[in-house]
């Protein structure tokens, strides 16, 4: 891989939209940059990485630390007035602000399962303006800018568009900030009203999956900000529809999560209580 360059980020002259055509390139750079250093450390054979849990169900890595690092670095190496906010290290959530996780997907990661993501997400005045979402084991980079669209390895991208439940697969993902009840109360109403559930373990991933339309829905109860926004605002300028995630504090403390087709954004409103 060629060395990382930030030759064109010293500019003064340079105009919002070509620093923000900017934010976007280096962010897909440092994503594939990452997804490259987790790619070599995953090495396929379960625990091989070492199982560490943080709560319950809740899994570490070393390289979920060191892939953090890497990407904190050049960001900050290239936009030193960004924030900076990594679900290992923490920072702040000040105004532009990148919004990381490492490995989504980290209990896969560790078990040798291949189905895990990095995220990074750029935040100003309030709302996301770049998403990206790599999948290093498929070489898969999905990316957005608000008001320019989605795309896959740079092919534009749509949401599925079906609007049947009796036809839809949902993912629904488990958060153990909950109790148990509510996640299985919510994938017996999911079922109950004909659709396919499924979970794969990256939230982030099948927020991604709905974007590209390989799924028609993901939602959870509680998703924390570094693991949805990326996906959200795909999905967004995918053509789908989106709860408002920011919302009170959900950039601070996470919130309710539900990405989906326009067409099944009624039903699953209704089934997952969002007012």
């Amino acid at each position: 891989m060629p060395a990382f360059s930030t030759a064109r980020v010293a500019d003064p002259a340079s105009s919002p939209l070509e620093k923000s055509d900017l934010r976007l390139s280096v962010a897909c750079a440092v994503a594939r940059e990452a997804g490259a250093l987790a790619r070599r450390r995953f090495n396929g054979r379960p625990g091989a990485t070492g199982i560490n849990l943080k709560g319950h169900q809740d899994y570490l890595s070393a390289v979920d630390a060191e892939v953090e690092g890497l990407v904190r670095g050049r960001l900050l190496e290239s936009f030193p007035d960004d924030a900076f906010f990594g679900e290992e290290g923490g920072g702040s959530f000040d105004n532009n602000v990148w919004v990381v996780d490492p490995i989504d997907g980290t209990a896969n990661f560790v078990r040798g399962i291949s189905q895990f993501c990095i995220s990074i997400a750029y935040v100003r005045d309030g709302q996301t303006q770049i998403g990206i979402i790599y999948d290093p084991m498929q070489d898969e980079l999905f990316a957005a800018e608000r008001g320019r669209g989605a795309t896959l390895n740079g092919e534009p991208i749509r949401v599925s568009g079906l609007g049947d439940m009796q036809s839809a697969t949902i993912e629904a993902g488990w958060s153990t900030r909950l109790p148990l009840s509510l996640y299985v109360d919510l994938v017996g109403r999911i079922l109950a009203d004909g659709a396919g559930v499924r979970r794969g373990g990256s939230g982030a991933l099948a927020l991604a999956y709905v974007a590209a339309g390989r799924i028609d829905g993901y939602c959870e109860l509680h998703m924390n900000s570094w693991d949805a926004l990326a996906g959200m605002l795909l999905i967004e300028e995918a053509g789908g529809w989106v709860n408002d995630f920011l919302a009170q504090s959900g950039l601070r403390d996470g919130n309710i999560v539900l990405g989906c087709t326009s067409g099944l954004m009624s039903p699953l409103v209704r089934l997952m209580g969002i007012a």
